[in-house]
């Protein structure tokens, strides 16, 4: 994130795999691509120059992410390193956390039973799988 960096012009596809949202350039050519990433409310190709102050929608199954972008790199470092290139937005954390509760309370009458049945309760399940069998004919 030096002043030579920020001077040189750094295509989209590889500022978002240095900012770490996608593991390979390639996956993040694939993302701005199918329309995953738009730049400043527009979709972008991946070979667009990347400025400061720009917006990024950023789309990662579920979850939508509203960044600006704050340093421009094109070296992939650690993540905290990778964190000071960007900052979300306090509506796209918000509408973030939002949609994940909803999600897991839908989910929630979804989920397998904890464990499996013991003894007792699988005759219990016999039983009436055996009285409701018997009523059907």
């Amino acid at each position: 994130m030096a002043k030579n960096e920020e001077s040189t012009k750094v295509r989209l596809d590889k500022w978002l795999w240095a900012a770490r949202f996608y593991k390979t350039r390639a996956i993040a050519k694939d993302a701005v691509e199918g329309g995953k990433v738009h730049y400043n409310g527009a979709r972008a190709k991946p070979g667009k120059a990347i400025e400061l102050d720009a917006h990024l929608n950023i789309r990662q199954g579920f979850v939508e992410k509203e960044v600006v972008v704050l340093a421009i790199t094109d070296k992939r470092r650690g993540a905290p390193e990778a964190v000071l290139l960007y900052a979300e937005t306090t509506e796209s954390v918000a509408k973030r956390e939002k949609a994940a509760s909803d999600r897991k309370h839908m989910m929630a009458g979804q989920l397998p039973p904890a464990r499996r049945p013991n003894k007792k309760q699988r005759r219990q399940i016999h039983r009436f799988e055996n009285i409701n069998n018997v009523d059907e004919s």
